[in-house]
């Protein structure tokens, strides 16, 4: 039998093992398509029925990695299945085809370890979803020790689960508790974690990983699997024991209180594995492939793994980057104030491996910026193996200076100083005079209006904004903010300098507050408001992550720093007028400051009070704020979660229809990244499309009775209603 393959190179070496090299055509990455999986139920076929093949090594053509797993397109024609079986005459059947379609890989898999031939896996580099969940049908696992191998299954991220036999073989090979935290966190493991964990066989160097798995085959292989062998034992005993009811009622309370029941995948895997074990592998598999047949039909999978893989993978490659413009050769860049946000945005760019000058007022500030992102360098690199070379290598790049002459040679240089027009407009004008004129300068400003911040400039083409948010490190979001007169060749630098930095960039027009700042502030204004209406802050924060955000309205106030929003307030009505402002929010947030100094986290007093060594406490006088208070019991917990969402999304709509943004994958993905906005939902406006843009529409006119002209509905919402169109056909 003769195999004609494209994505794999097949060998049978001299000592009878078949070597299987996994180097899909065109690709810096293999990625599972539908000709990857015919290829590979070819060479089971083929390995099992040749008596002179002791066994097959599977291993990656790539360098520096096995696989990302699933590709694009296979998931969406899944999730395209699953959603028209909806709207289906025939939904029973339809069902049928949908488990058969999404548990091609699972039984592909099943009929590798029971072909009776040994198969080993070598692994260099990073080897996620689906393609982990090939390493575990295999019969023996060597990774590298190399820092960039990553394992794991980080599926549950974007909204659903292990669909092709991980949460059977997982929970057969860790603890069970360690074997629901990796799937349900979806965080990768390094190669000395994995084997902590009983996930692979062997950990050593890179060089030796193809020896060591011939070594299993030819020696001490087996070709059945543990958990196919009569003595087989749980690693965490029988489901019904002592230790397991000990365990499973915590696991279901812990998800329960993480998740709020917002994501059905964290449900299915959870139910997926606790039927899986008490059962056989087989059945344990037919389980989890109806259970994740059934998710690839909810709305959260098809929202998040629009948002989180498509949207996030086509905005990363460079979907909305000017076209016409070649790619930047950036080697070196300027920062001109040298704070915390400055600092950050040095260290990032030093761990890029970007020569980065640091100038303040003075070579002391300037110094004392440096020592910040150094230390910001050493708690990146303080857990690899080789950090120390890397951290000295990074903050080797770090120039420290008062001297703006050192700008000169920068390709690209970041004003950051204090958020204050005069002084900004100040030193932009003091940037212009020393830089090259065929560099670009941007400004990192969270409000501002950069084509009022670039009337201080000679060059305004090639100026823009780039609102980096805190901490820069954590954050992959950044703004690029085009001003009137922005180049497409300034955008597409701080395009390419941002992916250099490992940031997901979304290109917005110019607009006070730009993007994530209008929507971010208008939930904080809610919490506000809400806490004049006597609704108990406990309960508003509550609600908050009940509705999906990571933190209440209150806790998101104290960590802006609630004297950064008493500025903004304060110079909105200056520039606006008086009418620009919400009254009631501005008579507590100036209380709170210019009464109380309570500044926020960072001076230990907000709306909550923190204290070293203890949890954060809403503070006691909160209740000042309050004429009357609110019955919890009365309350319509559902009602005021809406409410919060709503408030966000209804301006991120607005922003859409101003042309702030212009594409509602920036929307989104800018909302999840920037602010934490409701994942499961898949952004604000993949909200509305979930919920019927009519259906939104008509909760929000009730919002608007009650409330009044903020919850107004745009233009641009209305027309869609009578047209029945959505922002993602």
């Amino acid at each position: 039998m003769s195999l004609a393959l494209t994505q794999f190179q097949f060998k049978i070496d001299d000592d009878g093992i078949a070597h299987l090299i996994w180097d899909m055509p065109g690709k810096s990455m293999n990625v599972f398509i539908e000709k990857t999986l015919d290829e590979l139920n070819k060479v089971v076929d083929h390995v099992a029925q040749n008596d002179s093949i002791k066994g097959c090594l599977i291993q990656s053509g790539k360098p520096d990695s096995f696989s990302g797993g699933a590709d694009i397109d296979m998931i969406n024609q899944l999730i395209d299945q699953a959603q028209n079986i909806q709207n289906s005459t025939t939904p029973t059947e339809d069902n049928g085809k949908l488990v058969e379609e999404s548990s091609r890989m699972s039984r592909l898999y099943r009929k590798l370890e029971t072909c009776g031939k040994i198969f080993a896996i070598a692994i260099n580099g990073v080897c996620v979803g689906g393609a982990f969940e090939l390493a575990l049908a295999c019969h023996y696992r060597v990774v590298s020790n190399d820092p960039k191998t990553k394992l794991g299954l980080p599926e549950i991220k974007i909204g659903i689960f292990p669909g092709a036999g991980g949460t059977q073989r997982v929970a057969r090979l860790a603890p069970t508790a360690d074997a629901l935290l990796m799937m349900l966190k979806g965080e990768l493991l390094n190669s000395d974690t994995a084997l902590k964990h009983n996930l692979v066989h062997a950990v050593t160097h890179k060089s030796a990983i193809i020896e060591k798995a011939k070594e299993f085959i030819l020696t001490v292989g087996s070709p059945v699997q543990p958990w196919d062998r009569e003595n087989f034992k749980l690693p965490s005993g029988p489901v019904y024991s002592k230790s397991g009811m000990m365990l499973w009622p915590m696991a279901s309370a812990i998800c329960r209180k993480d998740t709020y029941d917002n994501y059905p995948a964290a449900r299915a895997l959870l139910q997926a594995v606790y039927e899986g074990l008490q059962v056989s592998i087989d059945l344990g598999l037919k389980i989890e492939s109806r259970l994740f047949a059934s998710i690839l039909k909810t709305t959260e999978a098809k929202s998040m793994v629009r948002s989180l893989f498509v949207s996030t993978q086509a905005l990363n490659k460079g979907a909305r980057r000017p076209t016409s413009i070649e790619k930047s050769d950036i080697k070196k860049i300027g920062i001109v104030g040298t704070g915390f946000m400055g600092a950050g945005i040095a260290a990032v760019s030093a761990m890029a491996g970007l020569t980065v000058v640091m100038i303040d007022r003075s070579v002391e500030l300037a110094e004392k910026g440096r020592d910040t992102a150094t230390a910001t360098i050493g708690s990146r690199y303080k857990k690899l193996p080789s950090g120390s070379a890397e951290q000295s290598e990074a903050t080797s790049r770090l120039i420290a200076t008062d001297d703006y002459a050192a700008l000169a040679d920068c390709d690209l240089i970041i004003e950051a100083v204090f958020e204050d027009p005069d002084l900004k407009a100040k030193t932009l004008a003091a940037i212009e005079a020393h830089m090259n004129p065929k560099a670009v300068l941007a400004s990192n400003t969270s409000t501002l209006p950069i084509s009022g911040l670039a009337q201080s400039l000679k060059s305004k083409s090639e100026f823009l904004g780039i609102h980096f948010f805190s901490p820069v490190e954590k954050m992959r979001l950044v703004e690029l903010i085009k001003g009137k007169e922005t180049s497409e060749h300034a955008l597409a630098v701080g395009f390419d300098y941002s992916r250099l930095i490992n940031k997901t960039p979304i290109i917005v027009n110019d607009a006070r507050g730009f993007f994530a700042n209008r929507c971010v502030l208008n939930y904080v204004l809610e919490g506000h408001l809400m806490l004049a209406e006597g609704i108990p802050p406990a309960y508003i924060e509550n609600a908050a992550r009940m509705a999906g955000m990571p933190v209440g309205p209150l806790s998101l106030s104290d960590e802006v720093a609630l004297d950064l929003i008493h500025r903004i307030i304060r110079a909105t009505q200056s520039a606006l007028g008086p009418e620009s402002i919400n009254r009631i929010q501005a008579e507590i947030i100036s209380t709170m400051v210019e009464t109380h100094q309570r500044l926020g986290r960072k001076n230990g007093k907000g709306f909550y009070d923190y204290t070293p060594g203890a949890p954060k406490r809403l503070w006691a006088g909160l209740s000042q704020f309050q004429k009357e208070t609110c019955d919890p019991d009365l309350l319509d917990i559902e009602h005021i979660k809406f409410r919060l969402l709503a408030t966000q999304a209804l301006e991120a709509a607005r922003t859409m229809d101003e042309g702030i943004v212009q594409d509602p994958r920036e929307a989104d993905i800018g909302a999840i990244l920037g602010f934490g906005f409701a994942p499961f939902t898949g952004g604000p406006l993949s909200m509305i499309d979930g919920l019927g843009v009519e259906h939104f529409n008509h909760k929000c006119d009730d919002l608007q009775s009650r409330y009044g002209a903020r919850f107004t509905v745009p233009k641009l919402l209305r027309e869609m209603e009578t047209h029945k169109s959505r922002f993602y056909p």
